[in-house]
């Protein structure tokens, strides 16, 4: 079985998921610690498209759907 981009980026979404429910972070850390310039590596764009985080105002938070999401791939 081969794994698809999305099987491959779980393990780094749940991290950024983490990080971020940590402490608050202005976009602007999210985006300086998260961005990549390797297109294989989505990580904050996958974060994003499965509505994991939110922006809130300058502030990103992880959704209710990214808590449960968390959850699910680390109990």
């Amino acid at each position: 079985m081969i794994d698809t981009p999305s099987d491959i980026l779980v393990p780094l979404v749940c991290d950024l998921l983490e990080w971020l429910d940590r402490e608050p972070r202005t976009h602007a850390e999210v985006i300086d610690g998260w961005r990549t310039s390797c297109p294989r590596l989505p990580v904050w764009e996958e974060a994003t498209d499965r509505g994991l985080v939110a922006r809130k105002g300058t502030r990103v938070e992880v959704t209710p759907r990214g808590r449960s999401f968390l959850a699910e791939q680390r109990p």
